[in-house]
This record gives C-alpha cells, sequence and structure tokens, in this order.
C-alpha cells in the first residue's frame, strides 16, 4: 500500500510563521509520530511526502531520527492541499495501484487505523475515515441565523486516511481541474465525479492538530496512552 502525507501547509491557525507539522509535541515534530504510526503499519511499503523546498531539509533531519526502514519520496507540494494531493499523485510509482492519504497534522493516528483502512481498500474504490458527529449541528446563514438542524444520526465527522484506487482518483483530480472544481479533501472529489465512498470507523483520538489547545489535547492523550500501557 502507497502513502501519501500532504505536508505543504503553514501554521497560521497555530500562531506560528512555519510549517506547524515541525511543531514539536512531546520533544517530537508532528510529522515524526505522523511518520512512526506509518513505520509500523504493516500494509504501508512506500511513503510520499508532499512539502514546501524550503522545509525539505527539516523533513530529512526527521526521516534520519525515525530511522523508517521504509523507502520515501520528498515530493514538491502546491498551495493548496488539493494541489499537493495531485503532485502526490503524479510522483506515485508506476506499479501503484492504491493509495491511502493522510494528513501529517493527525499526528495521533494509530497502525491499526492504517491496517483497518488498508484491509477496507481491497473491497472498494474509496473510502474516508470517520466518526458519527456527537454535536447537534446548525446550518446558519450569512447573518447568524439558523437556516437548519440537520438529522445528526446520518452525520460523520470525516478524518483521514482517505484511500482510493490510483486510476480512479488521478482522473476525478483531472476532472476536477477541468470544472475548476476547489474541493477540501479527495472524498469530494470522487463524489462530485458520482463515485461512491465507503466509511471506516475512525479513532476519536485522531484529531487534526490546528490550533495551540489541539495541541494541548494531543499532548493529554500521549499520556493517556502511556499511562494505559503501563
Amino acid at each position: 500500500m502507497h502513502l501519501l502525507i500532504p505536508a505543504a501547509g503553514m501554521g497560521r491557525r497555530m500562531g506560528s510563521d512555519r510549517n506547524k507539522l515541525l511543531l514539536t509535541l512531546w520533544d517530537k515534530p508532528l510529522l515524526a509520530w505522523t511518520l512512526e504510526a506509518a513505520e509500523a503499519s504493516a500494509c504501508i511499503d512506500w511513503i510520499g511526502i508532499m512539502g514546501q523546498p524550503v522545509d525539505f531539509p527539516d523533513f530529512q533531519e526527521i526521516l534520519a531520527s525515525v530511522n523508517l526502514t521504509k523507502p520515501v519520496e520528498l515530493i514538491q507540494g502546491g498551495e493548496t492541499r488539493q494541489q499537493s494531493v495531485y503532485n502526490g499523485l503524479q510522483a506515485l510509482p508506476p506499479d501503484a495501484e492504491r493509495v491511502l492519504i493522510h494528513d501529517g497534522a493527525r499526528c495521533l493516528a494509530t497502525p491499526e487505523l492504517f491496517e483497518r483502512c488498508g484491509a477496507t481498500l481491497q473491497t472498494c474504490s474509496g473510502l474516508i475515515a470517520a466518526i458519527p458527529v456527537k454535536d447537534t449541528i446548525k446550518v446558519v446563514d450569512e447573518n447568524g441565523l439558523i437556516l437548519d438542524t440537520p438529522d445528526r444520526q446520518q452525520l460523520w465527522a470525516a478524518q483521514t486516511p482517505q484511500g482510493f484506487e490510483v486510476k480512479l482518483l488521478k482522473e476525478c483530480h483531472d476532472q476536477g481541474i477541468q470544472q475548476g472544481w476547489e474541493v477540501t479533501d479527495d472524498a469530494a472529489l470522487f463524489e462530485k465525479c458520482g463515485l461512491s465512498v465507503h466509511i471506516v470507523p475512525g479513532e476519536e483520538t485522531n484529531l487534526k492538530v490546528t490550533t495551540p489547545v489541539d495541541l494541548s489535547v494531543a499532548e493529554f492523550i500521549l499520556r493517556s496512552r502511556l499511562k494505559n500501557r503501563e
């Protein structure tokens, strides 16, 4: 299984002037935690990291510290996540048939989650990890007035990994460029092209580290995991 990690963004909402994946969590960069989970997952045998060239020296240091046994390729990312994934798809080895895409900022994903997604992807053409929404969700207009309250039993919060057949995802990205679609995840491209996307149960702890509060929550989760292992 091939894995692409979008890692080209800046940490503006984190209040940082550099790539947030270089920020540390328990004395390790966020990207290192993601890579360690990928290394521990038996289903992954190739990793591509999409980033900006200015960050590549730091990425190389992280790769050296993690001591990966799996081949890793650094790929120039784009201005958006969508563009970065497109670049990553073009850089996949020619024999790549299926790919998992996982945001580097979801640094607490477990190897078991990668395994579940990898196994399910053998039986379908597209999937995402997701968890049921717990809160009541409101649809609000530009004036702050509630328009609707959807049934939360039908609502799931999307996570990553997301997984797809490479050929189909490339076609969806090509169509997205032609149609001028701007999406925040690859599943949305699949949906726009009329293709089915399956749900794989995600993990409550698989949060996306976006703000300083998220970083504190991630540290709490790591402490809880360590305590449970004792």
